[in-house]
């Protein structure tokens, strides 16, 4: 399979899972509290009982499902991300764009880290889920959430960056 047809593929996958996970969302709100993100960062128990509470069995469920499913989703996110940032270094590098070709030497890794931290959020989440969690649960979850959404906001300021250049490339130069 070329990388090309990966990333169809993941994709197509990424965004299956994404539709029904934003389904699981809205069942958490209809239960009468908040999605998945701001319980990811809740970052205290407190504020962690307070969206339990508020979602209800039904919204815990519905929260649960999300967590488990996140498993399969992150594995497609991240191959995909992984694949997208090859390509664009793989690019810049061919057209001596030399900056995204050192910047992909940060964006590469990011990709990988993104779905690992996700991963791990995930675990601390599904404990915080549980009545006897601690304190330690909600923070590490939060913490796992943010330096995930900072590896994914690097990649995809990179794959933006990317194909901006791209674009840019693409078009005549003026006379």
């Amino acid at each position: 399979m070329t990388r090309r047809a990966a990333l169809v593929v993941l994709g197509a996958l990424t965004l299956g899972l994404g539709v029904f996970l934003s389904g699981q969302d809205d069942r958490m709100r209809d239960a009468g509290g908040p999605g998945i993100v701001p319980f990811e960062l809740a970052f205290d128990r407190e504020r962690a009982q307070e969206i339990k509470a508020d979602w209800d069995s039904e919204g815990q469920d519905a929260a649960r499902t999300s967590l488990v499913v996140d498993y399969a989703f992150l594995l497609a996110y991240g191959a995909f991300l992984v694949l997208a940032a090859l390509a664009t270094r793989d690019l810049a590098s061919r057209r001596e764009w030399s900056r995204m070709t050192r910047a992909g030497a940060v964006a590469v890794p990011a990709a990988i880290a993104a779905p690992a931290f996700d991963a791990i959020e995930n675990a601390w989440l599904l404990l915080t889920l549980e009545t006897r969690s601690g304190d330690l649960a909600p923070l590490a979850g939060a913490i796992f959430a943010c330096l995930k959404f900072g590896a994914l906001a690097l990649v995809v300021a990179y794959l933006l960056a990317g194909l901006a250049l791209r674009v840019m490339s693409s078009r005549p130069a003026d006379a």
